[in-house]
């Protein structure tokens, strides 16, 4: 179960029927749940229209080899909430 903090993100998504592609621990020890999704989120939107705890940070990750992303972390419990990096997505759907 992902954070209180990125929790009424999640559930948007999952109302708006965006698919979930993933869950669990991607990385390393540092990362408990992350949560990827079919989209490209629209952070400077939805941190704008979101009343986002402090302790969420953007997370943007345009890998060559190790995948692409583009999201949000909570650095509290280190959980996240990603979608795809919007320079690499291929039909990106956005969310925002």
């Amino acid at each position: 179960m992902i954070c209180e903090h990125l929790t009424g993100l999640e559930q948007e998504l999952l109302r708006a029927d965006i698919k979930e592609l993933y869950r669990g621990q991607p990385w390393s020890k540092n990362c408990r749940e992350w949560v990827y999704f079919d989209c490209c989120l629209d952070l400077a939107g939805l941190r704008a229209r979101l009343d986002l705890a402090p302790s969420v940070i953007d997370h943007v990750h345009r890998g060559t080899h190790d995948g692409a992303e583009a999201g949000f972390v909570c650095t509290c419990s280190w959980d996240a909430v990603m979608g795809a990096h919007p320079d690499v997505a291929a039909r990106p759907r956005r969310f925002g």
